[in-house]
């Protein structure tokens, strides 16, 4: 047969292997089964005596004298694998018609054992009848099931029916939910409380079971059903029903440090367990991590409603809102001061007047318990619950556990209040290290996002900068330090600070990062021996010019960025990273790149990329790039479209993300000379600026700019020798540079009166905004710049 009936379950006959033989016992046929278990083929086996295959040499002789008629019906047997092994085998021997042939069935004895007590296991659980068991298949429909109408809760679903045939509608969808969630994740379900009602039977109280599920799976390890059990939970011992209550709330209580979901857990746990609807109710602060503050008597409690049970249901306080003001009333200050107390409907209304009745009590509520949650005294807030459709009022028993289950629930909620205050602190920290998300200057226009790990939960050292640096030029920067928490965000600004020092000196990416290679090594060797393997970080550094449109990179073992050019094609660019920061043995290289104007440098930390497989992270980051980047798109979209397309969510790591822009400074705002190392050339460095700032329209910045370049050049000759450099640069301020082949650091001093020299250097710092040095691989450059006069500058705006 090659198909299969409607509706009929496939038979399994994995694991079994067939074989035919003759009278003779010569192997005639031999399966795919057969040669699985033994490791051999048809053609190696067939035509040969089965007394071969025998692992036992002394009894392969009797066999074969009796040929095949010496093989019993029915027994064990170990045979010779192909490796050499033995496999000890179950086998049954069936005649074939007519009885000239035979056919041998085997099974691993291990297998035949599992189906027997699987059998037997099975037998004796639907033979019971205290229990009800139901096997449902993947579509949640009843295979087999020993329910009858003796059994507790009356018959259960017929074959091929489903829970909703003897439930009603919405009990049975709860459950079924339960069960699909069992049938999914394979996580077994022990013992959940069920209220339900008989959909033939309405008006009835419900009935109360006790709910377990697990998985079974095939032979593959697919999901092939469910194995259902249920049995009264009302009829259980309270004191087995208590305990069993406490279990799941030290279980299932404080598994999250989120105050919201704690109080859910909480809410859930005790319905329908203990009551019929309850909610929980939470100080204003503890929400924002502070403490409470005390209250006693009426007024405004600083409360919110932050969690109700059964989720979905609508009471007219709904989960958020706040907490009104309240009567001053003796049950109001029973609680205030941590004691639990069992009122009912008419004392509810009495406490909170009639105008407040419908906030607190529910329609059919007759009975209810009102708990504080006081952890290190702190009255955090408060758990209510109600008796709707269960007939009994609450007694002391039931408050006593109530409160012994709020206690504990209460230091978890207070675990969850007190690490909100210290992730607030470490994200209020982060933020104030990290610089502005956008800048806009005239090398470039950069947007920066930040994601921390966890969906917000766990801040780390990721981080990004943007470092405006003198003659326009600006430096770019990503990195990652190891570890999260305080720790990781403390590392990461020392280093951030540390950076922009360094960068200031104006030193070259390889250089810096050799700086601050050394800076961590420090760190870690002052750290304690609990933290100074975490200490360690990767960084990507970038320096950029828009007047030669050269961009220095080196990296210290972070990835590398894409780049963008502006025709759309994107492409990793090729570093040569050295080893982390703190690791130290191996120099940094640098590589340049000539960008074009409008090109995209894409600067990202690791978390940005799939961490089981960063070269594909990184693919698929500069496919992303290459079909949304275009000249139009602006950076803050192009950013948020990467950070939606992040693997995780929430991500498992921090997700730092710098967008850089590049623009470029036009030919014509530049001017530079070369003049030889004679004092006569001061009088041409003069006539060559006040000639370019007419051709600029900058006349009346003409006497300042030829003060402070004689000033400059002056010095150049006196102290360094030439050939040396006169630049000039035009932007929303004039920049003047002199470059000259010595590395003498100038110094800045006040001359005496009877001094005939040094005021050359106070001049240019009196008449300029700033001023500096920076050093290059042969010789200094001292720069200075000078603000364009105010009607210059609101035009060249204009002309941006």
């Amino acid at each position: 047969m090659t198909g299969q009936c409607d509706g009929a379950e496939p038979f399994s006959l994995d694991g079994i292997a067939t074989a035919v033989i003759n009278r003779e016992g010569i192997v005639l046929s031999w399966t795919r089964g057969a040669e699985e278990l033994l490791g051999r083929t048809a053609s190696e086996v067939c035509g040969r005596p089965v007394a071969h295959l025998l692992a036992n040499a002394s009894e392969r002789p009797r066999l074969a004298e009796g040929g095949g008629t010496g093989i019993p019906e029915a027994g064990r047997a170990a045979l010779r694998h192909h490796s050499g092994d033995t496999v000890e085998v179950a086998f049954r021997v069936l005649p074939l018609q007519p009885r000239s042939e035979f056919a041998v069935l085997a099974a691993p004895i291990r297998s035949v054992t599992d189906w027997r007590q699987g059998a037997s296991l099975l037998r004796a659980l639907l033979g019971q009848d205290r229990v009800g068991i139901g096997i449902h298949d993947p579509e949640l429909r009843v295979v087999r099931t020993n329910t009858t109408s003796e059994m507790p809760g009356g018959p259960g679903p017929p074959l091929g029916g489903r829970l909703a045939d003897v439930m009603s509608a919405e009990d049975a969808e709860a459950a079924e939910a339960a069960l699909r969630q069992v049938l999914s994740t394979g996580v077994p379900l022990v013992g959940r409380e069920h209220r339900t009602r008989r959909s033939t039977q309405a008006p009835e109280p419900q009935e109360i079971f006790s709910l377990s599920a697990f998985r079974l799976d095939d032979e593959r390890g697919l999901p092939a059903g469910l194995a259902v059990f249920l049995n009264d939970a009302a009829g259980r011992p309270r004191a087995h029903r208590d305990l069993e209550l406490r279990h799941r709330a030290s279980a299932h209580i404080g598994t999250s440090l989120d105050v919201t979901r704690t109080a859910q857990d909480m809410a859930d746990i005790l319905v329908p367990a203990l009551g019929d609807l309850a909610w929980v109710e939470l100080a204003e602060a503890v929400f924002e991590g502070d403490e409470p503050p005390k209250v006693l008597g009426g007024g405004d409690p600083h409360m919110r409603r932050a969690a109700v049970a059964p989720v979905g249901t609508c009471p007219t306080l709904p989960p958020g809102a706040a907490v009104p003001r309240l009567r001053d009333a003796l049950s109001l200050r029973s609680v205030q001061r941590g004691k639990a107390i069992i009122t009912d409907r008419a004392e509810t209304e009495s406490a909170t007047g009639q105008k407040l009745a419908r906030l607190f009590v529910p329609e059919h509520g007759h009975s209810a318990m009102w708990v504080p949650l006081f952890a290190r005294g702190l009255l955090l807030g408060t758990v209510a619950i109600w008796r709707t459709e269960q007939p009994e009022p609450f007694h002391q028993e039931d408050a006593e556990l109530l409160t012994e289950i709020a206690t504990r629930a209460a230091l978890s909620v207070d675990n969850a209040r007190r690490y909100t205050r210290e992730h607030r602190a470490a994200v209020a920290l982060q933020q104030r290290l990290l610089p502005h998300a956008t800048t806009d200057t005239a090398a470039a226009h950069t947007v920066g996002l930040y994601k921390p790990a966890g969906g917000g939960s766990e801040i780390s050292g990721d981080w990004f900068d943007v470092i405006p640096l003198p003659s326009l030029r600006a430096a770019f920067l990503v990195g990652d330090v190891i570890g999260h928490g305080l720790h990781a965000t403390a590392t990461m600004g020392r280093l951030s600070t540390a950076v922009q020092t360094l960068a200031d000196l104006e030193l070259p990416p390889d250089e810096l990062l050799t700086r601050l290679d050394d800076l961590v090594t420090r760190l870690a060797s002052e750290a304690a021996p609990a933290h100074d393997d975490t200490i360690g970080a990767t960084c990507l550094y970038a320096l950029y010019d828009p007047i030669s449109r050269l961009c220095t990179l080196a990296s210290s073992g972070h990835p590398p960025p894409v780049l963008v050019r502006p025709d759309g094609t994107a492409h990793p660019v090729a570093l040569s990273p050295g080893p982390p920061l703190g690791v130290g043995g191996l120099p940094f290289e640098t590589t340049t790149l000539e960008l074009d104007p409008g090109s995209v440098l894409v600067l990202y930390t690791d978390g940005l990329l799939d961490r089981s497989d960063q070269d594909a992270g990184l693919q698929r980051l500069t496919d992303r790039l290459a079909a949304l980047c275009r000249p139009g798109v602006a950076l803050d979209d192009l950013g948020h479209a990467l950070m939606a397309d992040a693997i995780d969510s929430p991500p498992r790591d921090d997700i730092a993300l710098l967008l850089v822009r590049t623009r470029a400074l036009a030919p014509d705002a530049t001017s530079a000379w070369e003049f030889p190392a004679d004092p006569a050339v001061v009088t041409d460095a003069r006539e060559a600026t006040s000639h370019q700032l007419t051709a600029w329209g900058l006349d009346e910045a003409a006497f300042t700019t030829e003060l402070i370049v004689s000033e400059l050049v002056t010095n150049a000759i006196r102290y360094a020798g030439g050939p040396m450099e006169l630049r000039l640069i035009r932007d929303r301020v004039l920049i003047c540079e002199v470059s000259d082949p010595s590395n003498t650091h100038p110094r800045l001093r006040r001359a005496h009166i009877t001094d005939e020299g040094g005021r050359g250097l106070f001049l240019v710092a009196q008449l300029t905004q700033r001023w500096g040095i920076r050093y290059g691989r042969s010789g200094k450059t001292i720069w200075a710049e000078l603000p364009l006069p105010p009607v210059r500058v609101e035009r060249e705006l204009r002309g941006l």
